[in-house]
C-alpha cells in the first residue's frame, strides 16, 4: 500500500550564518555544516510536504547583532514575495541574536504566512509556547552577545591603558610588525614637514595646496578583499586628524583618555603643541560662539557638483558669510565648477523669494508665516550656483506644475567697478575718490621721485645705483619711484587734491609713458 503525497507542498528555505569569515576558505565550513543539518531535517519532514529550495542563504562573516546582512535581506525579500513557506536554521542566534530584531521577523513572517524551524531546537512559531520559548532562547543570546562586548571593551581598554597597539588604520611614519608600532624613517620625514609647514602657513587649506604640488599623499593600504585604497591628496578631513593624531608623540588616545605608548615618539612634543595651539586658535576664528546662519548647508553646490561649504569672515563686529566650493578648500582647481566663493547675502534672498513664491501658490495662504529655515528644510532640495544664474530643485512633493526645476535669474557682482575717470573731478556722483591713506601714499612718492630728479639735475648725486645705495633700496624701486616725477600736472593735482577715483595708487602710476597725453588715454582704459 502506497502513501498518499501530502495535500500541501511547503516551500522550504534555510539560512546559514557565521560571525568571522575565518575558515570559510575550506572545502567544508561551517556555513557546509548548518545547510547540510538544514537539509537532512527537511528530507526528514518530506511526508509532510515539506520541500527545499534551490536558493542559498548564506551569510559568512556578518555579526547576529544586525539584520543588515545581504543573504537575510534577500530571504526577507523572497518571504515578502511569498515564495517561501519555512524558514530552516541550525540554531536561532543564526537568524538574529537581538530580541528586538527577532520581534520584528516574527511580525513579518506572521504577516506573510511563514513560519521557521531550528534544526537543534524543537520549538514551532506558530503556537505562544514556541513563541515564548523563543523569546527565553534569544534573551540569554542577546545576553551573552552583551556579556562578550563588555568583555572585548574590557580587554581593549586595559591594553591602551598599558600602551599596547590594538589595531586599526596604522598612522602614517608607523609600521606594524609583531604587533608593535615601528618609525618609517621616510615616512618620518613627511609626517615632520607636514607639521612643520603647517605651524608656518597656519592655514589647512593651503598646506592642503602644497602637498598636492609636492605629490605628497596619503598611504596605501592593501585591504583583505584584494582592494587597494588611499595613495590619494590629502583632504581635509584626514590632515586635520593627522595634525592632532596624539601617536606621533608616543601616546596612546582611548575614549578620551590619554596613556603613555610602548611604540616610539615620531615628534617632538614642543612641535606638537604649537600645532595643537594654532589649530585651537584657527577653530575660535573660523567658528565663534553662535551657529552660522547660512540656511543653504548641505544643499547648496557648484555647477561641477561640489558641495559649497559655508564660512565667514568678520570686519569689525559685523560678520559676513560665504560659500565655498569643497573642490577649492581641497586644492582641487580643475575641478572647480564656474563659481568657488559666493556671498550668502547675494544669492540666499533670492532663492527664498522664489522658494515662498512656488510654496505660496501650492498652500497660500498658510505657509505666509512661516520662517526661512523650516521653509528651505520643507520644500528645498538643491542650488546649483552658476556664473549666469541659480539653478532650484525643488522636493517632490513641492513640484509646481509638475515642474520641480526653478531658474532664477543672477549674475555674479563685478569685484571692482571700473574707473574711467583719472583725475580731477567735482561732481562726486561721477566716482568714489580715492582713499586718504592711499592719497598720502601717493603724493609723498611723486614728492620724493622729483626730489631725486632735482638731485641728479644739480648733479648731486651722480645715478640711479647712488641713490639706491644711499636709501637702502634697489634701482628697480629708484626708478619706478622717478617716473612719477613726470606725470602730467592735471594727475598731480587731482592726487594732491584727493580727487583722483578710488582704486588709483602708486603701482598703478609707475612707469607711465613720457607724453602727458599719452598718460591721459593709458589710466582712461
Amino acid at each position: 500500500m502506497t502513501k498518499s503525497s501530502p495535500s500541501k507542498v511547503f516551500r522550504c528555505a534555510i539560512y546559514t550564518r557565521v560571525s568571522t569569515d575565518a575558515g570559510l576558505d575550506q572545502e567544508f565550513n561551517s556555513l557546509d555544516a548548518q545547510r547540510e543539518a538544514g537539509e537532512a531535517y527537511i528530507k526528514s519532514q518530506a511526508h509532510e510536504g515539506w520541500q527545499l529550495l534551490p536558493a542559498l542563504y548564506d551569510d559568512g562573516g556578518f555579526s547576529g547583532g544586525s539584520l543588515e546582512r545581504p543573504a537575510l535581506q534577500q530571504l526577507l525579500t523572497d518571504v515578502k514575495a511569498g515564495g517561501v513557506d519555512i524558514i530552516v536554521v541550525y540554531k536561532v542566534d543564526r537568524l538574529t541574536r537581538s530580541l528586538a530584531d527577532f520581534a520584528k521577523l516574527v511580525e513579518l513572517f506572521d504577516a506573510n504566512q511563514a513560519s521557521f524551524v531550528s534544526v537543534t531546537q524543537a520549538f514551532n512559531t506558530t503556537n505562544s509556547m514556541g513563541r515564548l520559548t523563543l523569546n527565553v532562547l534569544l534573551s540569554f543570546a542577546q545576553f551573552e552577545r552583551e556579556v562578550t562586548a563588555e568583555r572585548i571593551r574590557d580587554k581593549f581598554k586595559a591594553s591602551k591603558k598599558n600602551g599596547l597597539w590594538m589595531g586599526g588604520t596604522v598612522p602614517l611614519g608607523y609600521r606594524v610588525a609583531d604587533r608593535k608600532l615601528l618609525a618609517m624613517e621616510d615616512e618620518v620625514v613627511t609626517v615632520r614637514g607636514i607639521f612643520t609647514r603647517y605651524l608656518a602657513l597656519g592655514s589647512i587649506i593651503q598646506l592642503m595646496g602644497e602637498l598636492r604640488q609636492q605629490g605628497v599623499t596619503t598611504r596605501v593600504r592593501h585591504l583583505s578583499d584584494g582592494r587597494t585604497v588611499g595613495g590619494i591628496p590629502f583632504t581635509a578631513g584626514p590632515l586635520l586628524y593627522l595634525l592632532k593624531n596624539r601617536t606621533y608623540v608616543g601616546e596612546i588616545n582611548h575614549r578620551g583618555q590619554i596613556y603613555a605608548g610602548e611604540h616610539q615618539a615620531i615628534l617632538d612634543r614642543s612641535l606638537f603643541d604649537e600645532v595643537q595651539a594654532k589649530l585651537a586658535a584657527n577653530l575660535v576664528a573660523r567658528h565663534p560662539a553662535g551657529s552660522s546662519e547660512t540656511l543653504l548647508l548641505g544643499r547648496i553646490v557648484d555647477d561641477r557638483g561640489n558641495i559649497m561649504t559655508p564660512t565667514h569672515s568678520q570686519k569689525g563686529n559685523r560678520r559676513y558669510y560665504y560659500y565655498i566650493s569643497r573642490a577649492f578648500i581641497e586644492g582641487r582647481r580643475d575641478e572647480i565648477g564656474s563659481i568657488s566663493r559666493v556671498a550668502a547675502s547675494d544669492i540666499e534672498p533670492k532663492v527664498l523669494a522664489a522658494l515662498r513664491q512656488v510654496v505660496q501658490s501650492i498652500e497660500a495662504p498658510a505657509s505666509t508665516g512661516q520662517d526661512d529655515r523650516s521653509l528651505v528644510e520643507r520644500a528645498l532640495e538643491r542650488v546649483t550656483i552658476r556664473n549666469d544664474g541659480i539653478r532650484m530643485e525643488l522636493k517632490q512633493e513641492f513640484s509646481y506644475s509638475s515642474q520641480r526645476i526653478v531658474e532664477i535669474p543672477w549674475k555674479r557682482k563685478p569685484k571692482r567697478p571700473r574707473r574711467e575717470i583719472l583725475f580731477a573731478v567735482n561732481d562726486a556722483s561721477e566716482g568714489r575718490p580715492i582713499r586718504a591713506k592711499a592719497r598720502k601714499s601717493l603724493v609723498k612718492a611723486i614728492a620724493l621721485g622729483r626730489t631725486w630728479l632735482q638731485e641728479l639735475i644739480a648733479g648731486k648725486l651722480a645715478d640711479i645705483e647712488a641713490i639706491a645705495a644711499r636709501e637702502g633700496r634697489s634701482q628697480r624701486s629708484v626708478q619706478m619711484t622717478l617716473s612719477l616725477a613726470f606725470l602730467a600736472p592735471d594727475i598731480v593735482e587731482a592726487a594732491i587734491m584727493g580727487t583722483l577715483p578710488r582704486g588709483l595708487g602708486v603701482t598703478r602710476l609707475f612707469d607711465m609713458p613720457p607724453a602727458w597725453t599719452a598718460q591721459r588715454q593709458t589710466l582712461s582704459h
